[in-house]
């Protein structure tokens, strides 16, 4: 059984696995504050272009997600998000529980507009009852977005430009952050994202990590006492080095980055089999995630032979799936796909 059913669905890249058993036996200080996080973290400012950057390493993502936003709005403050966010859909009401709102603007292809942000932000300090409601304090995106598009420069830099306009931090969800650095239609780097986002994470477990993220606090902004809140919510990982190691590992000669560029290769190879097959696309898609328009009948018959992602009804005979591809996706298990088509 084939399956492109998401990009988590394999265990880790074999360097961060030999790292593992090479040190495995040897006595680490606990919490993250050992020898080799200290090395992640400077290797992740060194690549961020950001030498004052503040680096954190959670486990996932909805418990960073979480844990980031709570602790950087005060409790009278929501998050802005599109409708398609991951926070607005997929994460079970995690931001809610924490007692914030996220307040849904529109989502365009994923994205949310500047103009419309811009105006929801106006709207909000003009209304005369404002006090008595949830004030917009944080702005969220997601880079690759659910989707698997992408903000162009000038989107990010005007999104920021409004955050600043506002006083309020801008915050991007990376957890497939590596493929939408390497997509062939990007123009944002990661130096670029640290200059215009005030928080980001850099997503591992869907990026060659056993598990773990890496939260990056560009203008010395991490809330005070943040290990202390993360401990709070129970997200303190006493042998914070396994997460150190790998990332460490994925930023030692550009591994994260050459690993990334696999997915988006396969999945340029899977489009264009699909392509050539007839096949639709709900969305024009430049990274690791592909959303087919499919008929019914074929869909149950493909899925004997591959798992794929349920997405959405598009009509009665035709649902919305999802392939995704991954850092250790094989170019042998695309071209059984499209052969099975």
């Amino acid at each position: 059984m084939l399956s492109f059913e998401s990009d988590y669905t394999i265990g880790a890249h074999e360097k961060i696995l030999n790292r593992m058993q090479e040190i495995n036996m040897v006595q680490q200080k606990g919490y993250g504050t050992d020898k080799i996080c200290e090395s992640a973290k400077e290797k992740i400012r060194k690549a961020c272009g950001c030498e004052e950057a503040q680096v954190y390493f959670l486990v996932g993502g909805t418990q960073t997600n979480s844990i980031v936003i709570s602790t950087m709005l005060e409790r009278y403050e929501g998050v802005v998000a599109a409708q398609t966010g991951h926070v607005s859909l997929h994460e079970a009401g995690a931001i809610e529980y924490t007692g914030h709102k996220v307040q849904e603007i529109p989502g365009h292809d994923g994205k949310i507009d500047v103009r419309e942000l811009s105006g929801f932000l106006k709207t909000f300090w003009e209304d005369g009852n404002h006090e008595h409601m949830v004030f917009p304090g944080m702005v969220y995106i997601s880079h690759p977005t659910e989707y698997g598009t992408l903000y162009s420069l000038k989107e990010l830099k005007e999104i920021s430009q409004v955050c600043r306009k506002y006083d309020i931090p801008l915050y991007m969800d990376g957890a497939r952050l590596g493929y939408g650095l390497m997509s062939a239609d990007t123009d944002a780097s990661l130096p670029d994202i640290a200059r215009y986002c005030d928080a980001f994470y850099i997503g591992g477990t869907k990026v060659g990590a056993l598990f773990g993220e890496a939260v990056v606090f560009t203008k010395k902004n991490m809330p005070k006492f943040f290990m202390t809140m993360v401990k709070q919510q129970g997200a303190l990982l006493a042998k914070g080095w396994l997460l150190g190691l790998q990332f460490d590992t994925l930023f030692t000669n550009n591994l994260y980055y050459e690993i990334s560029k696999n997915a988006i290769d396969m999945a340029e190879l899977l489009k264009e089999g699909f392509r050539k097959k007839g096949y639709k696309f709900f969305i024009d898609s430049p990274t690791n995630q592909q959303f087919i328009i499919m008929e019914n009948e074929v869909m149950e018959r493909l899925r004997s032979k591959v798992a794929f992602s349920f997405w959405e009804k598009y009509d009665e005979n035709h649902t919305i799936v999802r392939f995704a591809t991954s850092w250790a996706t094989k170019r042998e298990d695309v071209e059984k796909v499209i052969s099975f088509l």
